[in-house]
């Protein structure tokens, strides 16, 4: 006897979550804790970072910290370390349903090469359509804080690494290229302020996760 058929639902795209911020404005302070709190909502959870990612971008992660290099170098490389997270790590991951928390994505790459590196948006833009033409994140919070408060927490306690060392006048052009960007899209990014308390900042994620896990769980329930 023929059995009838099932049509089972496909399986529902995980959402891409990114964390951005100029050094020291207090993004990793967090990123543990967000993944938390969305497996806690029965969510799978891919926690990840750029550069980096895979075992060839942990690599080029070396070397975009640690080597001298010519920005347009810099750029090319960033982009090649994030063409193979994407293919290898996130898009892979989206796909099954999981939830990505990557900590930084190419809104870095416009705010430290196109802003703190001066070499504008156009350039970056022609990658970016190369390497993800059609992925952006579902969400970006920015961690946004004074660069001197940010750069005092970096140069506490810890060796910086090649763009930590960079002057003020760097991290103010970064900054501004990041404000830029939010205020661009301003339905993709969250401002988070970098000054205030670690449980007024999850507050804030926490009513921010709410309202996308329920975005997420409409879209399921209206999909054909």
């Amino acid at each position: 006897m023929t059995q009838p058929h099932t049509q089972t639902a496909p399986q529902a795209r995980g959402l891409f979550i990114t964390l951005e911020g100029v050094d020291g404005a207090g993004k990793s302070t967090h990123i543990s804790w967000l993944a938390d709190q969305l497996r806690n909502r029965q969510l799978s959870v891919l926690t990840t970072r750029e550069p980096g990612g895979t075992d060839l971008g942990e690599q080029l992660r070396t070397m975009l910290l640690h080597h001298a290099m010519h920005p347009d170098t810099e750029t090319l490389l960033m982009f090649a370390a994030r063409n193979e997270h994407l293919r290898s790590c996130i898009e892979p991951a989206l796909t099954k349903g999981t939830w990505v928390v990557c900590d930084r994505f190419t809104d870095a790459t416009y705010a430290y090469q196109g802003g703190g590196r001066a070499l504008g948006k156009n350039r970056i833009g022609v990658l970016e359509q190369w390497v993800h033409p059609a992925l952006q994140p579902d969400c970006t919070f920015l961690f946004d804080v004074d660069v001197d408060i940010a750069r005092q927490r970096v140069l506490d306690g810890r060796t910086p690494d090649r763009f930590e060392h960079e002057q003020a006048a760097f991290f103010q052009q970064v900054r501004a290229a990041y404000l830029d960007r939010a205020q661009n899209d301003p339905q993709r990014f969250c401002i988070i302020d970098g000054k205030a308390s670690i449980t007024d900042v999850r507050a804030k994620l926490t009513r921010q996760l709410d309202q996308l896990v329920q975005r997420h769980s409409n879209l399921q329930d209206h999909a054909p």
